[in-house]
């Protein structure tokens, strides 16, 4: 059992609006990759290479857009599609939008971890009540997914998705105000991170949030193939 994450940037601008002297794009992966989720499938235009210049190193697949008239939907039963591809035992995908580039490593190993106990929920992270992102969807919603209007938000679909009986909708307090601000506010004037109620994990994860990664492994990103070509 893996839990993928799958990075949606709706522009280039998107992705690659500065976090801290990084890319956003790039914060989240390594974000990602180093809180446990596999495989991470960033989706995002990319019409001259910069994305995937600044993923340079980073374990991920890079994957066009899915075509516009499908809505974010597309993007997001895209990308699990394409996990589900790279690794046979997917079992769920942290869909998150690019603009959360402060979520912590130890939030990724937390909602991981939670999946166990509740493999067929709809888990999503929140801070002093407000529930943000990502949101960890379970595989077998996909089918659900295709069903709903193209035409909604993000945090419409996963209320529309619910709204079917397919799942039930988990909020888990996880103490990372990076789960429902996002990069317009600077990482300095985010209130403090207070983790969750048990750790998941023996690292500092707060401190290591300070120097957000350059070390992830140097075999990235691949490249899955346009959907509309």
């Amino acid at each position: 059992m893996t839990i993928a994450a799958v990075i949606l940037a709706a522009s280039v601008e998107s992705a690659l609006a500065d976090a801290a002297g990084v890319a956003r794009i790039r914060r989240i992966a390594d974000a990602a990759w180093s809180g446990g989720a596999l495989p991470i499938i960033v989706v995002s235009p990319d019409p001259d290479g910069a994305v995937a210049a600044v993923l340079s190193g980073a374990p991920v697949t890079l994957a066009p857009p899915a075509p516009i008239e499908g809505g974010p939907i597309a993007g997001i039963v895209r990308g699990i599609e394409l996990a589900a591809a790279e690794v046979s035992g997917t079992s769920g995908a942290l869909v998150w939008p690019a603009n959360l580039c402060w979520v912590g490593p130890e939030t990724i190993t937390s909602l991981v971890e939670r999946h166990g106990p509740f493999p067929g929920d709809l888990l999503r992270p929140s801070f002093h009540g407000e529930v943000g992102w990502p949101a960890l969807v379970p595989r077998r919603a996909v089918d659900a997914l295709r069903t709903l209007a193209p035409t909604a938000t993000l945090d419409e679909l996963l209320d529309a998705l619910v709204a079917t009986g397919t799942i039930e909708s988990r909020p888990i307090d996880l103490g990372d105000p990076g789960t429902v601000i996002d990069g317009a506010t600077r990482r300095e004037d985010l209130p403090p991170y207070e983790g969750p109620a048990e750790s998941s994990g023996s690292q500092d994860w707060g401190a290591a949030l300070a120097s957000m990664p350059d070390e992830a492994p140097l075999d990235g990103p691949a490249r899955a193939d346009d959907p509309a070509g």
